[in-house]
């Protein structure tokens, strides 16, 4: 039997909701950014490391009001979190050499959105041989960088970057 450590699944494991709570993840208080692993913040929005990536720099948008409805976003919403994209897109750029982006939104469960209740745009970094053997036959995702060590790389480059 083939085992991969991840002990830092072990808190997604462990956090479980209380009875009747009704806790969102990504409604984040300004002054919890740096244990959230909040980048920045623009405006009405925020980017934030994904905590269990797909790939090695995976964040995602946000927007601060929690919707999980994109026709109800508003028009600066809408902006600032196009805008952190945009500025997330040069990041990647500059700080991970990256050779393109994923960049998505899933919206409802059909289309594979984990939290319907509050939209979010996922931005994943690729490289040209970025998945392997791995992926395909031990349904394993390797991750070749501690996810500190990329959200302190990417947050620094984000307060660099302007726009």
């Amino acid at each position: 039997m083939d085992r991969v450590w991840a002990p830092w699944r072990m808190e997604y494991i462990t956090g479980t909701k209380a009875p009747g709570e009704k806790r969102c993840f990504l409604c984040i208080d300004e002054g919890k950014d740096e244990e959230s692993l909040v980048i920045g913040r623009l405006g009405k929005a925020f980017v934030i490391m994904n905590r269990f990536p797909y790939s090695n720099g995976h964040v995602m948008v946000v927007p601060v009001r929690h919707t999980g409805l994109a026709e109800d976003l508003t028009d600066e919403e809408s902006l600032d979190m196009m805008r952190l994209v945009k500025k997330m897109v040069r990041v990647y750029k500059e700080e991970f050499s990256v050779e393109g982006i994923n960049i998505g939104i899933n919206v409802g469960r059909a289309a594979g959105a984990g939290l319907e209740e509050h939209i979010h745009v996922h931005m994943v970094p690729r490289w040209f041989g970025d998945t392997n053997f791995m992926a395909v036959t031990g349904e394993t995702r390797v991750i070749s960088e501690h996810l500190m060590t990329s959200y302190q790389r990417l947050k620094r480059r984000f307060l660099e970057t302007v726009l």
